[in-house]
């Protein structure tokens, strides 16, 4: 492209860019979805006790509210990167009494 022309605004950028400086991190092992007919709401949050039922309350700290449409966009990466992830340390167990079997 010469320094004359400008870039054509149909085409689809190389890259997205985006600023992640002020973002902050948070653990979470509890997740909770809800939702209503145009939203999903994703609940974030620390079980203290991951193991049987919790005695006290789990204290949300984080909640994503989206659209159905970011959502799939979500699941697919997620999917994506958990298949890579299996393919290469082997398969998650989701089942905790089963992991401790093991």
């Amino acid at each position: 492209m010469s320094e004359t022309q400008t870039p054509d605004p149909n085409s689809a950028p190389s890259a997205i860019q985006f600023d992640d400086s002020s973002v902050c991190a948070t653990y979470a092992n509890f997740c909770r979805v809800t939702g209503t007919p145009e939203e999903l709401i994703i609940d974030f949050g620390l079980n203290p006790q991951p193991i049987g039922l919790p005695t006290s309350p789990i204290k949300v700290t984080n909640r994503i509210v989206t659209n159905f449409y970011t959502a799939k966009r979500m699941l697919l990466a997620l999917q994506t990167t958990i298949q890579r992830h299996e393919q290469t340390f082997g398969p998650l167990e989701i089942d905790v009494q089963k992991r401790v079997k093991q």
